[in-house]
């Protein structure tokens, strides 16, 4: 069951990433200029394959301006 919960948010994050970089205009590969990391790495998070870290998310959160809470799926 944790397992499950774990992809959801993998998944859930990813989508979340690709939907706020689309809103923005910005390509994989500008975000990841952005964030000092890889279009591999943005390509992954989309997909569901991995997370940012917490630091990546903060700095998400203020390029998106949206909350890491939102980011997250935190938010009430």
């Amino acid at each position: 069951m944790k397992e499950k919960r774990k992809q959801e948010d993998q998944i859930n994050i990813g989508i979340l990433i690709r939907e706020l970089r689309k809103e923005k205009n910005l390509t994989q590969a500008q975000l990841a200029q952005l964030l000092s990391t890889t279009q591999d790495t943005i390509s992954l998070w989309e997909l569901g394959k991995s997370l940012p870290d917490i630091v990546t998310v903060i700095k998400l959160s203020k390029i998106f301006g949206v909350s890491s809470d939102y980011l997250l799926n935190l938010e009430a």
